[in-house]
């Protein structure tokens, strides 16, 4: 893939990834596929620069964010059917109304039915804080390198927000700084300008 079309595919991808907040119903898909035009942009990239970093850290990157996503996805799945079944709630008829009715709503005042909920909630909560610190971590490697290599200094400033978000995700502006950091990448895509050919050696004329 050449230079232009992985930078052409690496800013569009961030562009999706940048309005997806936007696009409703399709939000996760069209982010989705920002996401993977954005790796298949580093990929291309990476090739053409000799440098698999780029795009290796990247992706480490990437599979972090998703194990953290999938372990507290699952915590809470978990922590939520222990939490009903405590209370007497049968999840394969959540929807026979008549079964709220039999619950003893006067052990909710007792708030240590909520403390084994509450305890794996914020397991996951931190499990899922750290992973995206590495993730961010990685990112940011992916993105020095490829500064570096690209002489396009906007790709650190962009890989510096998102670590800088990641660590205040913790507070709502950490997602806005990631937010924000989605359309620096893709300004810093568009901004790689292709290397200039070495000059041809001249031929020596021929011995007399």
């Amino acid at each position: 893939m050449d230079l232009e079309t992985s930078r052409t595919l690496g800013g569009i991808g961030a562009i999706l990834m940048f309005i997806m907040p936007f696009l409703g119903a399709y939000t996760a898909i069209l982010g989705l596929i920002g996401l993977i035009l954005v790796l298949i942009g580093l990929k291309g990239l990476a090739d053409n620069y000799k440098e698999q970093g780029i795009f290796n850290n990247a992706l480490y990157g990437i599979i972090a964010a998703i194990i953290g996503c999938v372990v507290f996805a699952a915590i809470l799945i978990v922590g939520t059917v222990g939490l009903f079944t405590r209370l007497g709630i049968d999840m394969a008829n959540w929807m026979d109304w008549a079964m709220f009715q039999r619950i003893d709503w006067a052990t909710i005042t007792d708030f240590t039915i909520f403390w084994d909920f509450a305890i794996a909630i914020l397991a996951g909560i931190v499990i899922l804080f750290v992973l995206f610190i590495i993730a961010a971590i990685f990112l940011r490697k992916s993105l020095n390198l490829l500064s570096a290599k690209s002489g396009v200094g906007l790709f650190g400033t962009t890989g510096l927000l998102i670590l800088i978000g990641a660590v205040l995700t913790i507070i709502a502006i950490g997602l806005l700084l990631i937010w924000i950091a989605f359309i620096l990448l893709a300004v810093a895509f568009f901004s790689i300008r292709p290397r200039a050919a070495e000059p041809a050696t001249p031929t020596p004329p021929p011995q007399q």
